[in-house]
């Protein structure tokens, strides 16, 4: 608010400065002081129409007429001996000063635009120098230095990276106390490069070095150094080393370091690349033919592959510390973090949330509190209950909830058996991760949600695990045509993926008939960091044993899935008529559906039990209108 006000106060007295100075110096004005000759002031003089006049030691004669508002000004000879006289004789009142101030007024008046318009642009070039966009010193660095009052991030804060953890808490050891190590040979390592998928906490990670480590702590983005200026970038390197030299022993955090360390050589605009002479000059800073002891580089990055290997040597990144996404021990130590500040309901359990969790990460786990947070507001609760985290899990994991898209019945009929084939396959086929929940309430993109969540963490795939997800990708289109008699687009994402993953099993994995063999090398464009071409090394008849491998591995997944599907075509029934009642199921309804058993009764978070419904009714296995009578689903 002080900066809006100071600004609107700057241009105001700018705007009428302007206006007065072209109030008196604009042209076509009528001249208030008209200087004439000698000899017509005489003539003045003599004829009576002057009043009075002032005598300056320089010969000056300034003065006014009788009649006439406008003054006049003009020079006497040094020597003229009857001026006095007929001025006396004509009543003219005459006065005497030494020196004549209104020439100083007439210059500082023709002078002040020019001086004025001075001012403003010293004043602006002193505003871009001290801040803003800082226009005239483009190679300073934009490192910002972490004060002592700025709230410190400790190692107590972060969770779910033990190893990184100790990795760290070396380097800030040996900040303490370096003759620990160096009595016995040991040098500070120069570059610690964390590395890890989004949302691990590598940047948290380096908040926590600056808490913990009491040395001055510079902080800078990789996209900070290069501008549209050829060699801002190398030069904003120079002075951030010298910086840090000025403040050794200290620690210089570049964030996404992979904005200036890819890979050289492989630019797409021409020879010369800001870049690469931004990369070269980091590369010497680092390691070159002077010494920067004392100044440790912490950098981050996911993209490790496209980093440029002389930056990653020892003698510039000494070590490499994965900061991986964090096992069930490393998501509830994450969630007992993130809920420090907020009330929890005696229900909610923190190890139960982790294990339903698999491969979220620490911001994922962050922004899992935080939803079950906003939706425990709304209900008016004063604390977050375990059906919170529940509901905010299924946000995060499958969408937002659209219950405002009207579907007709038709449409959800079709979601609903559509689903009822994923959650039944799911529930039956070997090898597969276990069903969570299944909704026909449209989420995201999709009209419905089948959801499988593994009993564990998954660091590797088996070839019937694999085999068992494609099938239940094709129990959705398989449950349309058993039951329903028709195909729909609805399957159109569930067929993508599955000859994606089969493809991929042909091709990367060597889990087909062809052999452990991989075919298809990728193209990178380093810049664009991403495959934008797939090289074709095999022939063509290699190419048709491929399709026949995938359409294999497809066909034999969605027999499978239409096998099961038409076995238990009564309980895929009872599914898809108890999702157009509840539209939602977890995985003990299913399996009780499945069993034929009655489901419980629908019980609200926060509802009294004496206002809960009674259980209901085991649902009739009635068969879809669309059936005949006498058929049934195996001959369908």
């Amino acid at each position: 608010m002080n900066s809006t006000v100071k600004t609107v106060v700057f241009w105001v007295v700018l705007i009428v400065t302007g206006l007065a100075l072209w109030q008196v110096a604009r042209p076509g004005m009528p001249d208030r002081e008209r200087e004439i000759s000698f000899s017509e002031f005489m003539n003045q003089a003599e004829q009576g129409n002057v009043s009075q006049i002032t005598l300056y030691a320089d010969n000056e004669i300034r003065g006014e007429y009788k009649k006439d508002a406008v003054r006049l000004k003009s020079v006497a000879p040094p020597d003229y001996p009857d001026m006095i006289k007929i001025l006396r004789e004509k009543g003219v009142v005459i006065s005497v000063k030494e020196t004549s101030s209104a020439a100083w007024v007439s210059w500082v008046v023709q002078a002040a635009p020019i001086l004025f318009f001075i001012g403003i642009w010293i004043f602006m070039m002193r505003q871009m120098q001290s801040g803003g966009n800082k226009a005239l010193s483009f190679g300073k660095s934009r490192a910002r230095l972490l004060s002592s009052q700025q709230k410190k991030i400790t190692f107590k804060d972060v969770a779910g990276a033990d190893e990184a953890k100790e990795e760290l808490q070396e380097i800030i050891e040996f900040l303490r106390d370096p003759q620990k190590f160096q009595k016995l040979g040991g040098r500070i390592p120069k570059g610690v490069l964390l590395v890890g998928p989004p949302g691990t906490g590598k940047t948290l990670m380096a908040r926590a070095i600056a808490g913990e480590a009491n040395v001055p702590f510079f902080s800078i983005s990789g996209s900070d150094f290069v501008e549209m200026f050829v060699g801002v970038g190398a030069s904003r390197v120079r002075d951030l080393f010298d910086q840090g030299k000025k403040h050794a022993p200290c620690i210089v955090f570049i964030d996404e370091i992979d904005a200036v360390g890819r890979h050289r050589g492989a630019g797409l605009g021409g020879g010369h690349d800001e870049r690469e002479q931004t990369l070269n000059q980091l590369l010497v800073e680092m390691d070159g033919f002077e010494s920067n002891e004392g100044v440790i580089l912490v950098a981050a990055t996911n993209r490790p592959d496209v980093l440029d290997p002389a930056l990653l040597r020892p003698g510039r990144f000494d070590r490499r510390v994965v900061v991986p996404r964090p096992d069930v021990n490393g998501r509830t130590g994450i969630l007992q973090v993130h809920t420090k500040k907020i009330p929890l309901a005696e229900d909610v359990i923190l190890n139960v949330i982790a294990r339903g969790t698999p491969g979220f990460s620490g911001a994922d786990l962050a922004n899992l509190v935080n939803e079950a947070a906003l939706l425990a507001a709304r209900a008016a609760r004063k604390s977050v209950i375990m059906a919170d985290f529940e509901r905010a899990k299924d946000k995060v994991m499958m969408g937002a909830e659209r219950r405002s898209m009207i579907i007709s019945e038709d449409e959800k009929k079709t979601t609903a058996f559509h689903e009822a084939g994923h959650a039944l396959v799911a529930a039956i086929v070997p090898n597969s991760d276990p069903l969570h929940k299944v909704t026909i309430i449209p989420r995201g993109m999709a009209l419905g949600v089948t959801m499988q969540l593994p009993e564990d963490d998954k660091h590797n795939y088996s070839k019937d695990y694999l085999e068992s997800r494609i099938a239940v990708m094709m129990g959705g289109r398989c449950a349309e045509e058993v039951f329903l008699k028709q195909s729909t687009t609805g399957a159109g994402n569930d067929i993508e993926q599955a000859t994606e993953l089969a493809r991929r099993m042909v091709c990367e994995w060597g889990m087909s008939e062809l052999g452990p063999l991989t075919y298809g090398a990728k193209e990178e464009q380093i810049f664009l960091g991403r495959e934008i071409s797939q090289h074709r090394d095999y022939s063509e008849e290699t190419a048709i044993r491929i399709d026949q491998e995938i359409r294999r591995f497809i066909n034999d997944g969605y027999e499978k899935a239409k096998a099961i599907v038409t076995e238990k075509g009564d309980a895929l029934t009872r599914i898809a008529e108890a999702l157009l009642e509840r539209e939602v199921l977890d995985a003990r309804e299913v399996n009780l559906l499945i069993a034929g058993e009655p489901l419980p009764a629908v019980v609200t978070p926060g509802q009294p039990p004496e206002e809960r419904r009674e259980t209901q009714k085991v649902l009739k296995p009635e068969l879809p209108p669309r059936l005949a009578e006498g058929d049934s689903p195996a001959h369908a």
